[in-house]
């Protein structure tokens, strides 16, 4: 139980800017999927979730225990919101891979990788955000006494990694891993939440890479 609860000193606030950083990335992701993959007019999701980021990035440099529970929630909402169109893209990219059309096939192969990556960085964010009840509780005094979402190898072996915390970039690469092998790497989930985000990541992941990869063959074989 005490290699569980180990997460390092607490401090005032948790580092916001590598969360935003990679949801500025998927936004500029999704601007570059073709016409066909994307929700209504090119300009209005990208546009309502920039500005949604470009007002966390103005009022929210760090995350203090203490955080605003609306501010949350927009956090929540900005997250949910990416995670939702690219769904909807990858069910329209499932759609054109499938119909047997060979027209645009190179775009549409780029478009699958180009939900991959996505998907790698949206829940690198899911991760990191619900993890121990969000980054601001994982700082606050009482942090250690959290249960926690997911278990690192720290944990384990806190003698090998003395005073460590998951950043940011711990639970971009448990997305990335949980992308490319479809099932938990190192870092295994401990509840519920954790599993279910898990399952859902990897199975989008695999779809997303069986389409690629049918397509491909179909192009490369025409």
């Amino acid at each position: 139980m005490d290699a569980l609860a180990h997460v390092g000193p607490a401090s005032d606030a948790e580092r916001f800017w590598p969360a935003q950083l990679a949801a500025a990335a998927a936004l500029a992701l999704y601007v570059t999927l073709p016409h066909t993959l994307i929700m209504g007019p090119r300009w209005l999701v990208p546009g309502v979730e920039g500005v949604l980021l470009l007002g966390l990035m103005i009022t929210t440099p760090a995350r203090h225990h203490n955080q605003s529970p609306r501010l949350r929630a927009l956090v929540v909402g900005l997250v949910g919101l990416v995670s939702l169109t690219t769904l909807i893209s990858l069910v329209l990219l499932a759609r054109y891979l499938l119909d047997g059309s060979h027209t645009r096939g190179h775009a549409l192969l780029f478009a699958g990788l180009v939900l991959w990556l996505t998907n790698v960085l949206i829940f690198g964010i899911w991760y990191w955000e619900l993890d121990r009840g969000r980054p601001a509780r994982r700082v606050a005094p009482a942090a250690a006494r959290l249960p926690a979402d997911l278990l690192f190898p720290q944990m384990t072996q806190p003698q090998l990694a003395h005073d460590w915390r998951p950043g940011f970039a711990d639970y971009l690469y448990t997305s990335y891993t949980n992308a490319t092998a479809f099932s938990p790497t190192d870092t295994m989930p401990l509840t519920a939440m954790a599993k279910l985000l898990m399952a859902i990541q990897s199975s989008i992941a695999l779809i997303t890479v069986l389409l690629v990869v049918a397509r491909a063959v179909n192009v490369l074989g025409a």
